[in-house]
């Protein structure tokens, strides 16, 4: 089955939770703070396996959660960091955060890893916090959240040579008869539901691969007829071959299914547009190809394309178009549009200054990165871990920034979930 749109959960690990100890050694009447340090959790790490051509293994499994890092220990000990999760994925991944709708990711060659989910750091012990004022600190932090995210995985088949046609113009036929793929065939439209790849091999160390893209219709740029479904395995693809019934027995002109499906090309991606085509007039066994076919051939040279006949059904003139599109692939340009930078995590994340909101229920919410990392790895069971809250607090000048918005005394602040009363 031919899976090439999922949506998936990741869920990196959390760091550990540092330690609050103190050294309790004979003749050491006076041990220091001795906590050691969290490990860090486990990324979530979507990786390139070219053995893969399809999404369908995340059909049955939608849910990946990373390992959290062990806990500080004493005698400052750190905990264990939690290995990476590796997740993965076929050539030609693209991966986008649902909620945003963000490109993460474009995953295009074998061995090529993003990081989508950033495990937390693991949380500070007590002995970290040892300073000239305070020589023997009791709170430890607590591990940082790992990163959680809602993922949409869309796959873009990545093949030298696209088939493109209307549909039961022969493209299955044609797939069928230069590789071992197998697609369905029959005499009715919209046989091929699916892209088929198939590996065309010419000599030895001659081949290439070979995309049936099932058939195209007027308003497919819209979606119509699965258009979106289709076209975009286009994209990747370097040639087109362009396969017309030249019989014309279906009561369509070969003429006008050329413009009309370069049409829904250019409509669906001004690119596909000047990506070089070999026309390839097929079911040249019939009667009715072989007297349009010198119209069609006229016609195809004032457009600046060759025109090879073939015929599916009987083999003729499919190795000489199968040669015609390998030599072609030497000139023809690359066709991978890939987003570089996106490749590989950005660790060092931007701090914006925080931004505070009115909930529905009048409470004021504050939104930063840096406070609400604060807040999930502060103990606030411990006096001196909150103590250590509210002086960062007001280090960043939020009560400053409340007050500006109007707060009064008793009013709630929420941040990550956390809720505090005003207090001036």
């Amino acid at each position: 089955m031919f899976i090439d749109r999922v949506k998936i959960q990741v869920k990196a690990g959390d760091g550990g939770n540092g330690m609050s100890s103190f050294r309790r050694e004979k003749y050491v009447p006076k041990g220091g703070p001795s906590g050691g340090d969290g490990g860090k959790g486990g990324s979530v790490v979507l990786t390139v396996d070219d053995n893969l051509n399809t999404l369908i293994d995340f059909r049955y499994k939608r849910k990946f959660k990373a390992d959290p890092g062990d806990p500080g220990q004493t005698s400052n000990m750190h905990g264990r960091g939690s290995e990476d999760l590796v997740v993965k994925v076929p050539p030609g991944t693209l991966v986008r955060d649902e909620a945003t709708g963000e490109l993460l990711a474009d995953l295009v060659n074998p061995g090529e890893q993003a990081v989508i989910a950033r495990g937390g750091r693991g949380g500070r012990g007590n002995a970290r916090f040892v300073n000239s004022v305070n020589r023997a600190p009791t709170f430890a932090e607590k591990g940082e959240p790992g990163e959680e995210k809602s993922l949409l995985l869309e796959l873009k088949l990545l093949a030298d040579v696209g088939l493109v046609g209307y549909p039961s113009v022969g493209k299955s036929s044609l797939l069928a008869s230069v590789s071992a793929a197998r697609p369905d065939i029959a005499a009715y439209h919209f046989t091929t539901l699916t892209p088929v790849l198939g590996v065309v091999s010419l000599d030895e160390g001659r081949s290439f691969v070979l995309a049936d893209i099932p058939g195209l219709i007027e308003g497919a740029h819209e979606g119509k007829g699965l258009g979106h479904d289709f076209l975009r395995h286009i994209e990747r693809t370097r040639i087109i071959i362009h396969v017309l019934d030249a019989s014309g027995m279906e009561g369509r002109d070969p003429i006008e299914d050329y413009h009309k499906i370069n049409d829904e090309l250019r409509l669906y991606n001004e690119k596909l547009a000047g990506r070089p085509q070999i026309i390839a007039a097929n079911k040249m066994d019939l009667p009715e190809a072989q007297a349009n076919f010198p119209r069609i051939r006229e016609y195809m040279e004032k457009q600046g394309h060759e025109t090879v006949p073939i015929s599916a059904a009987t083999g003729e003139g499919v190795r000489d178009l199968m040669w015609r599109a390998f030599n072609a692939l030497a000139t023809a340009p690359a066709a991978l549009d890939t987003i570089e930078e996106l490749r590989t995590y950005k660790e060092v994340v931007k701090e914006e200054a925080a931004v505070i909101r009115r909930d529905d229920d009048g409470a004021y919410v504050v939104e930063s990165k840096q406070l609400e990392r604060l807040v999930a790895m502060t103990n606030f069971d411990d006096d001196e871990g909150v103590r250590r809250f509210q002086r960062i607090w007001r280090n960043q000048n939020i009560d400053e920034a409340l007050r500006a918005r109007g707060i009064k005394e008793g009013d709630t602040v929420r941040i990550r979930g956390m809720e505090f009363t005003f207090r001036p």
